[in-house]
């Protein structure tokens, strides 16, 4: 699993101005977009909410365990966002919801027309490789954040709650990035989970390619080969559909690979790094902390208090 970048916590609202403890509403709402900020005080179960309009949806703070018709039930944690289509009906478990701990999400509903005009501007100016048409998958509704969509959601935040004079423009702006950035989030992730087996697809093709592969070497040569295509068209058709360059791709899978092979209390840091494709420990030990803000060391004190609790 990648990296999950958690939003910058929004205030809570003031004690007197709650007007009830289980998905308490503040909104603010501008052209092309309105922003709910939920928060919840008591533990809760089925509780239900619908949108009028396509959400984008985001933890803050606390654990929900979400129930969507097509997906059933997942547990919801911060760093993670979550698509709604139009009036579709969430369910929503709040199980470790109270005063000292609440829970806090953000649902960001888009104007529609602002979507359809987007992915029009990418089908037509930016077609797939395969050219399949750009669109939101219902499949890939639970995603993790990438630094790209918190860094759009916090600023968009950030926009819709303040007084700029030009924050409908702003927002816009972003929103229309924000759109592009979840498509290749949900395209990774179908990716990853071998949906896309379309024999005209070469990136996904070589997606599979290199998590089957992922302990051995790779590098751009090969997987260009591979493709069929050539290196400039690979590398810019992989960042146009996934958001990430085939290098970040392969050290995300490798350090994905290093935590779970770091669960395994029994392993060391060393044999890890070795097993999941590193030439060099501390190289490893660099990027995982980069990636995910703390040693593999460190990771794996974490992982045993908690096994140990």
């Amino acid at each position: 699993m990648p990296q999950a970048h958690r939003l910058e916590e929004v205030a809570l609202s003031q004690e007197r101005s709650l007007k009830t403890l289980v998905e308490n509403r503040s909104a603010w709402t501008l052209e092309r977009c309105e922003l709910n900020v939920f928060e919840t005080y008591r533990r809760a179960e089925l509780v239900p909410l619908t949108f009028h309009e396509f959400v984008v949806t985001s933890m803050l703070t606390g654990k929900k365990v979400m129930h969507l018709p097509e997906t059933g039930a997942f547990d919801y944690h911060p760093g993670e966002s979550v698509l709604v289509p139009a009036g579709v009906t969430m369910q929503i478990d709040f199980p470790e919801a109270e005063d000292c701990n609440p829970t806090q999400c953000i649902a960001l509903a888009i104007d529609e027309g602002m979507i359809r005009r987007t992915l029009d501007l990418l089908n037509e100016k930016h077609p797939k490789v395969d050219d399949s048409p750009w669109q939101f998958s219902r499949s890939e509704a639970h995603i993790h954040n990438s630094l790209d969509i918190a860094t759009l959601l916090n600023r968009i935040i950030a926009l819709c709650s303040g007084d700029l004079v030009l924050k409908d423009v702003l927002a816009e702006l972003a929103i229309k990035e924000l759109i592009v950035h979840v498509i290749q989030a949900q395209q990774r992730a179908a990716a990853n989970a071998c949906v896309d087996r379309s024999p005209s697809n070469p990136l996904s093709y070589i997606i599979q390619y290199i998590r089957q592969h992922i302990t051995e070497e790779l590098n751009m040569e090969d997987l260009t080969k591979k493709a069929c295509m050539s290196r400039s068209a690979f590398y810019r058709g992989f960042r146009r559909e996934y958001g990430i360059s085939p290098l970040e791709y392969i050290l995300s899978e490798r350090i994905r690979m290093s935590k779970e092979m770091l669960s395994d209390t029994r392993q060391s840091v060393k044999s890890v790094a070795y097993s999941t494709g590193f030439r060099d420990v501390n190289y490893f030990i660099r990027l995982f902390r980069k990636m995910e803000g703390i040693t593999p060391g460190r990771y794996m004190d974490l992982l045993g208090k908690k096994y140990s609790a």
